[in-house]
């Protein structure tokens, strides 16, 4: 495996920190939207990587080594040496943002023959990521991993952008398919949040709106818990999300609010809330999410049978709220795991996916550092 990396700046060129010559790279592209809107960057790239396979995805805020950058874009290019890639796109306007179906189509255009891997990097603004992860994996018993997230937009929530070998725009859903009995590779996430408060019931939702919580509209019931922050929503809710449980016995899953609709009284989530789901508020510390961040990287090597060479690493946009000026702290954490020999890259995101530990299936999580790590 070889890896080429560059940051660029507003208005400055790509800087890569070695020349070293890919052949037919995975590029991945994730940066600022603003930066991202510039109809001259799918044309930068390429120039850089005439026969690249190049994948765009605005952010939250950019990873790179044990770094946090905001207002930037990161560049990994990787040439797989012993195995190979597959590349899809779909864009939710084509399936009437029916994502279940959307993740159904994109699994059929890849053979499943050697396929170790699937790595999602999807819009992140309209999206039901449970839904998109559901029809990926709708034919159940997967002999493959699958993980990945959802773009972002800084706190703005305003739209999300990514493509596969086209100028960014919104929309679109990249898969990323990775072939080779020599591939090794490995995910997992973890928060670091807590719940705080009465726990209340879903007793109206479809899909990831939720509309009442215990017979009450549920936007007016979490502004009156907000207080003077409900005038930042959606923003504030990265702070206060919900733990949803679909039984009592089933894992809690997080979820953080997208959008709000003050007509309907409504707020959508980034995976779904089902009815009959308990439903709490959550809370975290710096301390507990870089705690987080360091399970997180211990249950990604724990079983490994070899040294990862690269590390995807995707956190989400609350964290990095929370954190503030010591977000690079979760960064290091992870770094002091999977060792200084591994390149990190990444992003801050509106969604994480990865299995829980020890399952295969995988889940759309809010609030977690989620990583995916990679050797041939």
């Amino acid at each position: 495996m070889k890896i080429v990396q560059a940051i660029k700046e507003p208005n400055k060129p790509f800087k890569l920190n070695n020349s070293v010559a890919l052949k037919e790279p995975l590029v991945l592209v994730f940066g600022n939207r603003y930066l991202l809107e510039s109809d001259q960057i799918y044309a930068e790239v390429r120039e850089m990587f005439p026969n690249g396979h190049i994948v765009f995805g605005t952010t939250s805020g950019e990873i790179i080594d044990n770094t946090v950058l905001d207002n930037c874009v990161v560049l990994t290019a990787i040439e797989f040496e012993k195995s190979s890639i597959l590349v899809k796109r779909s864009n939710v306007d084509d399936f009437n943002n029916d994502d279940e179906k959307l993740g159904k189509s994109l699994m059929a255009e890849f053979p499943s023959e050697n396929l170790r891997h699937l790595f999602v990097i999807s819009e992140g603004s309209t999206v039901n990521g449970s839904a998109l992860i559901a029809g990926i994996e709708h034919l159940g018993n997967i002999s493959f991993g699958l993980s990945g997230g959802l773009c972002g937009d800084d706190d703005r929530f305003e739209r999300t952008l990514a493509s596969y070998n086209e100028n960014p725009k919104e929309g679109e859903i990249i898969a990323i398919g990775f072939y080779g009995e020599t591939l090794e590779i490995t995910s997992s996430n973890y928060g670091g949040w807590t719940t705080f408060g009465p726990e209340r019931i879903i007793t109206k939702s479809n899909g990831n709106v939720l509309y009442e919580l215990d017979g009450k509209p549920a936007l007016d019931l979490y502004k009156t818990y907000l207080g003077e922050k409900a005038k930042e929503l959606p923003k504030s809710a990265l702070l206060y999300p919900l733990s949803v449980k679909a039984t009592q016995d089933s894992e809690a899953l997080v979820r953080t609010i997208l959008n709000i609709d003050e007509v309907e009284n409504t707020m959508t989530l980034a995976g779904d809330v089902p009815e009959g789901a308990r439903v709490q508020l959550m809370m975290s510390s710096v301390d507990d999410i870089v705690n987080g961040a360091f399970h997180a990287a211990e249950l990604a090597i724990k079983d490994r049978k070899n040294p990862p060479e690269l590390a995807l690493l995707i956190s989400c946009i609350g964290r990095k709220l929370v954190m503030d000026q010591r977000t690079e702290e979760e960064i290091e954490e992870v770094k002091a795991v999977i060792g200084d020999d591994t390149v990190i890259g990444g992003f801050y995101s509106y969604g994480e996916m990865a299995p829980f530990s020890g399952q295969d299936s995988c889940k759309l999580h809010n609030q977690t550092m989620t990583l995916t790590l990679f050797s041939e």
